[in-house]
């Protein structure tokens, strides 16, 4: 079951990769053209929802993960 904290932490950081990474790379593949803003909002809707779920399936793993490497570097 997923708790309040991890949805929200996962909609927040959804968000902000989705915004930066697609503004990022809509603007590397068309540039600023006229309706940038439109062709970026579009990718943006496909982006946000794939960065939610992703944050969601993936923090446990990567927490973990993380515990392991640093563990290692302190060793």
């Amino acid at each position: 079951m997923i708790n309040f904290p991890n949805l929200i932490f996962a909609l927040i950081m959804g968000a902000l990769m989705s915004l930066s990474i697609t503004l990022a790379t809509t603007l590397v593949r068309v540039g600023i053209t006229q309706n940038f803003f439109w062709t970026w909002l579009e990718v943006w809707s496909v982006a946000y929802p794939v960065a939610i779920i992703c944050i969601l399936i993936y923090r446990p793993f990567v927490s973990k993960l993380t515990i392991v490497v640093v563990n290692k570097f302190k060793q």
